[in-house]
């Protein structure tokens, strides 16, 4: 399976009551794929991963597969900082259907760079399902080297890597990697950061799973096909026409000013789940303004 273009690191909209609203994931699933994104990604670190219970992200897997139905790729968030537990998840998003599983680096007990290759080498040993490595070392305090992610890559299921390390020379090396390994056709970069989504593709990314394609999917899946065609000058004028949202949705901790975001324009989205808060009164402001100009209210 190759991962290109844009996968949507969709929200969990939440009903008054707390409970994971069905319904209005199912309308966002709809409203994403209308406007033009090659992917969904459910129960991602945006869609809340770290508040929802196992049987809500269960849940989720079976609504995302069902609601998607083959019209684009339909990604399981699925990753634990328990090989276990990941293991268990990455197996319930395969007898669910998905086409693949987004399997973070374990987070919080800081696994060695073997660790994390034998991490991953348990999870393709013991599944058929996709895989895409999620690196984001701002949350989990790991980072896969270049080296590790070589090895990983190898892996017969291991198909692409979520790479949020804000380095862009380690975005060089890695392609790099990729390329002498001779794995340009098995394994792709993807951002995972919509600021940097553009110059990724530059030096070899193939898209990105984006927050930024919660709230304006249409013009954030275009900047990237225009990317990924060559037309930089084209996805450069829609790059800085989403510079100011791709900050603004990161003017507190992700996903708040998303929900909110969603909110405004009239999209399912619901609050946020403690430990996270509402928006700061001046955040909410900011965020009506990048909206206002961007037409979107």
């Amino acid at each position: 399976m190759k991962m290109e273009g844009t996968t949507v690191a969709m929200i969990t909209p939440f009903t008054s009551d707390d409970e994971v609203d069905e319904e209005g994931m199912r309308e966002n699933i709809n409203y994403l794929i209308d406007n033009g994104v090659e992917g969904l990604l459910a129960a991602g670190t945006t869609g809340e991963s770290a508040t929802i219970t196992h049987t809500e992200q269960r849940k989720m897997m079976d609504i995302l597969v069902d609601e998607v139905n083959g019209r684009v790729k339909s990604i399981a968030g699925a990753g634990s900082n328990s090989s276990k537990e990941a293991l268990g998840l990455v197996k319930y998003a395969q007898d669910a259907g998905a086409d693949a599983a987004l399997v973070i680096t374990p987070y919080y007990n800081k696994p060695q760079p073997h660790g994390l290759y034998e991490h991953y080498r348990m999870l393709n040993d013991s599944t058929q399902i996709p895989l895409i490595v999620y690196n984001v070392p701002s949350r989990t305090g790991t980072d896969i080297d270049v080296e590790t992610m070589g090895q990983v890559a190898q892996l017969d299921h291991v198909v692409a890597i979520k790479e949020a390390n804000p380095d862009m020379d380690k975005i060089s090396q890695e392609v790099q990697k990729i390329r002498q390994l001779g794995l340009e056709d098995n394994f792709q970069i993807i951002s995972g950061n919509d600021n940097l989504t553009l110059p990724m593709i530059s030096q070899g990314a193939k898209g990105v799973i984006s927050v930024v394609a919660n709230v304006d999917p249409a013009r954030m899946s275009e900047m990237v096909r225009l990317a990924l065609a060559g037309d930089y000058a084209g996805a450069r004028e829609l790059h800085y026409e989403l510079y100011d949202l791709m900050k603004v949705l990161f003017v507190e901790s992700n996903p708040v000013p998303a929900k909110e975001s969603l909110k405004m324009i009239g999209r399912p989205a619901g609050h946020v789940r403690m430990p996270l808060a509402p928006l700061k009164d001046q955040s909410v402001e900011k965020i009506r303004k990048v909206l206002k100009d961007l037409e979107l209210i």
